[in-house]
């Protein structure tokens, strides 16, 4: 059993950035696929798709690169954890790389990037960043 599925899921694809393999399965929730649908909206990831493996759900997320293989994903990493939660006011949602980056915040509306948590005047719990 994990204790942190969702830091499972950012270790995997970091990891598979690191190597630079086409894709990564990380065990499927509906809050894991909220997540992975932000990067792919946002630009991070090329795709996902849901599949079952061995009669089990999988997010199957394509990675992205660049046009010379490099890496559009440099960093990843968790903010809130179960130990320390990271919320956030409104006013106070973080600026990842002065808008280069993004903040994916779980807020009153649902999971948001950081620039759409900002332009509807929600805080939440910072669950991590990337860039």
């Amino acid at each position: 059993m994990l204790s942190d599925p969702i830091a499972d899921m950012l270790t995997r694809i970091r990891n598979g950035v690191q190597v630079y393999k086409e894709s990564v399965d990380v065990p499927a929730s509906k809050f894991k696929e909220q997540i992975a649908s932000i990067l792919v909206k946002e630009g991070f990831l090329k795709g996902m798709e849901r599949i079952e493996v061995g009669g089990k759900p999988f997010l199957r997320l394509t990675l992205k690169y660049g046009p010379r293989r490099e890496q559009v994903i440099k960093h990843i990493r968790r903010v809130s954890r179960p130990g320390r939660r990271v919320y956030v006011t409104a006013e106070n949602v973080p600026n990842v790389r002065r808008g280069l980056g993004l903040a994916i915040v779980s807020t009153s509306k649902g999971l948001l990037p950081d620039r759409e948590a900002r332009k509807l005047g929600v805080g939440g719990e910072v669950i991590c960043e990337v860039w």
